[in-house]
């Protein structure tokens, strides 16, 4: 069995890979990594089959990182490891998904072993509805994929996400990329900090310089580092004036 490491702690990087050892001298330890991103990364280079995935790590924590995988072709198995034995517990066992709490024991990691299997999309959405909104934090990153290439972006670089179709813009500093996740999911989980301004479009709050008229008519909007005025509907412009209203913005 090939095996994928994640946790951001060395010492239980350590103590898996011993554990392991002792129960069976033939496990492939194919990499490890500290924090969820280059976990991904490691996963398309090495295709493990078991990824044991720490749940509070920095940047892209365990749960986000668990929610990429679920998207994988063939994902691997995922054995989710805490400190903390109040922490998403109930969700792991209300969604059949196994986890150990540290420190490891050697029976119960045994156990795992025996019952891990595939982590798919259809495991991760009773994971997600299981978990408590406390266990859920938003996303501090994004995973997108540029030039065949995995990168994170942070949410603080995003100017925009726009909707077309079936699929999900993201406008960020360096670029743009495409997204899996729908506007309305994007609404739900980073509403403090963006605005919807039209059906197709989230705007990030801090990036709003103002409302500017159009030369075909209505309402424009400009962002900081953003060329092109982005069109705010009829319908949400009065809630655009309202929300700047509230945190004492300039908008027009």
């Amino acid at each position: 069995m090939k095996i994928l490491l994640v946790d951001d702690e060395p010492s239980a990087r350590d103590r898996l890979r011993g554990l392991l050892a002792e129960i069976d001298p033939a496990t492939e330890i194919v990499g490890e990594a500290g924090e969820g991103g280059e976990a991904l990364r490691l996963i398309a280079k090495a295709a493990p089959d078991l990824v044991f995935l720490d749940i509070l790590m920095p940047r892209l924590d365990g749960i986000a990182t668990a929610r990429e995988i679920s998207k994988l072709a063939e994902p691997p198995a995922v054995v989710f490891a805490t400190a903390h034995d109040d922490y998403a517990v109930d969700a792991f066992e209300l969604s059949a998904i196994d986890y150990l709490l540290k420190p490891v024991r050697k029976q119960r990691l045994e156990a795992a072993l025996s019952k891990a299997k595939r982590f798919t999309g259809e495991a991760w959405s009773k994971l997600a509805e299981a978990l408590p909104p406390e266990c859920r934090p938003a996303r501090r990153h994004l995973c997108v994929y540029r030039h065949g290439e995995l990168r994170l972006v942070p949410l603080a670089a995003v100017a925009y996400f726009r909707a077309d179709n079936k699929y999900t813009t993201v406008r960020f500093d360096e670029g743009e990329a495409l997204l899996d996740d729908s506007l309305v999911s994007l609404e739900r989980e980073f509403g403090e900090s963006f605005i919807r301004i039209h059906r197709n479009a989230l705007v990030a709050v801090d990036r709003v310089e103002g409302l500017h008229k159009l030369p075909e008519g209505g309402m424009g909007m400009r962002l900081v580092g953003v060329a092109e005025l982005l069109e705010v509907s009829r319908r949400h412009l009065p809630g655009v004036r309202e929300r700047f209203r509230q945190i004492g913005g300039l908008v027009p």
